[in-house]
């Protein structure tokens, strides 16, 4: 009850002193004047009719996008580690800090609203020298004591708001703090999601370079036997042998980066290396999402955590200019010290005993080499700062949406190409290796059929992986979804169970 007095007082002292604070005020900077991201209308991912059959994007223009957006790849080991990761990644839970430490600076500062009061208490004795004080007819009184009792009472009115604007900055900077979480948290559900699809990638290129080194073993064992029939030289052996090592020696490069990768996705789970994660990931249970939700700008715009961070700085840098101009101007104080004084404790607060000082004073800097002058020019000039900033953060969000966008356009056709590429190498090699069996082809042609299939295989994983990789794109330059009712004290189970909460509040709880 007693907090909620203290801010109803700070908020109304702060509405009557709104009305003479000094500075700019703080207004919402327009929305962007564009109603889409590229030249032309977007257009929904399309593969080349004719070509071999791949899954189908569609872009929905307008469509909210879910606080739970990985739930689209329909990975249940995904979801898991995400919940894992935002329940124990400290990058988090130092963001989460910052917003209360950035709230209880913007509530320390709300006290300067009103007189600020100290109580003091001295009590003193003295013992007086016989020899060195007393005359003939004197009181023997030797001893004495005194006890004071007293208020120190101070009151700074804010007579030109540059309290109000100290206030409002810091209150501010609490909304970045909170943007800034919504920033890690998207960055760090985004590396997760990456991170997990370049797993499946790192095992899928596994797999496909073993699939080659059978064949080249298969093929090994032809030509041996070819030669232990005298059909084939020797030299044509080692050529094969040759080419298996070469294949062989691609396995550890790529084994060492899904080590790499494990470590990378235990770190982001918040766990030590030695504990490794359990959820292993691979293309087969990854589905690539099918209906992508596409923001209009001024929704992106409101969404991006980024953004609304740079509002908030824009904000705080306006509201110090305010207190930069309030610091050259007359400035007042009140003073008062109500207290007792007496000689024993118990006589204290009796009549007669009562004392206090009032005092008033003002103040104006009549010179200080224009010290003040150039903190305001200074706040002027970050505020011009701070501004640049946020527009130029708007227009990187934008070019974050327009890149994700071609990119998922370009990808459904890089996919056909790879699956055609694999499929014609495919087959030409299984010609290849009927002709080889039966001693009609030489070894060149051989090792270009065997070396054109293990690229197009490696190129086909590659492009499935990008395109998933893209598709989480997309969603992190949407903003995510992190619901605008999330409050501070709530934020994990709103983001993580997508379930509404009352309002949404930047105040510690």
């Amino acid at each position: 009850m007693r907090d909620v007095l203290t801010k109803a007082l700070a908020g109304a002292a702060g509405l009557f002193l709104a009305s003479c604070a000094v500075g700019p005020d703080w207004v919402l900077p327009p929305d962007p004047d564009v109603s889409r991201y590229t030249p032309e209308p977007t257009r929904s991912p399309r593969a080349d009719a004719g070509g071999p059959p791949v899954a189908q994007q569609h872009f929905v223009t307008g469509a909210e996008v879910s606080a739970r957006w990985w739930a689209a790849f329909r990975s249940a080991p995904l979801n898991e580690l995400i919940r894992m990761s935002v329940d124990h990644n400290p990058t988090l839970q130092s963001a989460e800090a910052a917003i209360h430490q950035a709230y209880y600076n913007a509530q320390a500062q709300r006290g300067l609203f009103f007189p600020q009061v100290a109580a003091n208490y001295t009590g003193s004795g003295q013992q007086f020298s016989n020899m060195a004080t007393l005359q003939p007819g004197d009181n023997p009184q030797l001893r004495y004591a005194l006890h004071t009792a007293q208020l120190n009472i101070s009151f700074v009115p804010d007579i030109w708001g540059a309290n109000f604007r100290a206030v409002e900055s810091l209150d501010a900077l609490a909304e970045q703090a909170l943007f800034q979480l919504e920033a890690a948290y998207l960055a760090l559900t985004a590396n997760v999601v990456t991170a997990a699809i370049q797993e499946a990638s790192l095992r899928g290129q596994i797999a496909a370079t073993e699939r080659i080194v059978k064949i080249e073993r298969d093929i090994l064992g032809v030509i041996k036997n070819q030669f232990n029939a005298g059909q084939v030289a020797q030299v044509d052996v080692l050529t094969q042998e040759t080419a298996l090592a070469q294949v062989e020696q691609t396995l550890p490069p790529l084994q060492k980066a899904l080590a790499v990768q494990r470590d990378l996705l235990t770190a982001l789970a918040g766990q030590y290396s030695a504990d490794e994660i359990l959820e292993k990931f691979d293309l087969q249970h990854l589905t690539l999402p099918t209906k992508l939700p596409v923001s209009l700008p001024s929704t992106m715009v409101a969404r991006r955590p980024d953004v609304r961070a740079a509002e908030a700085a824009l904000h705080s840098a306006g509201a110090l200019v305010g207190v930069a101009i309030a610091a050259r101007l007359p400035n007042l104080t009140f003073t008062g010290n109500p207290g007792t004084s007496a000689f024993k404790p118990v006589e204290l607060f009796t009549p007669g005993t009562i004392f206090w000082t009032v005092a008033g004073s003002a103040t104006q800097t009549v010179f200080d080499g224009f010290t003040l002058y150039n903190r305001q020019k200074a706040a002027e000039a970050a505020l011009q700062q701070a501004g640049a900033v946020y527009r130029q953060t708007v227009i990187t969000a934008f070019q974050n949406v327009a890149d994700a966008l071609r990119s998922l356009q370009a990808d459904a056709r890089a996919v056909q190409a790879a699956i055609r590429a694999e499929n014609a190498a495919k087959a030409s090699l299984e010609i290849i290796q009927k002709q080889l069996a039966l001693g009609q082809i030489n070894q060149v042609i051989v090792l270009t059929a065997q070396q054109a299939y293990l690229n197009a295989l490696i190129a086909r994983v590659q492009a499935q992986a990008t395109r998933l990789a893209d598709t989480a794109a997309l969603f992190m330059a949407l903003g995510g979804g992190w619901p605008q009712a999330c409050t501070t004290s709530l934020w994990r189970e709103c983001v993580m169970e997508d379930v509404p909460a009352p309002v949404r509040v930047t105040e510690a709880k």
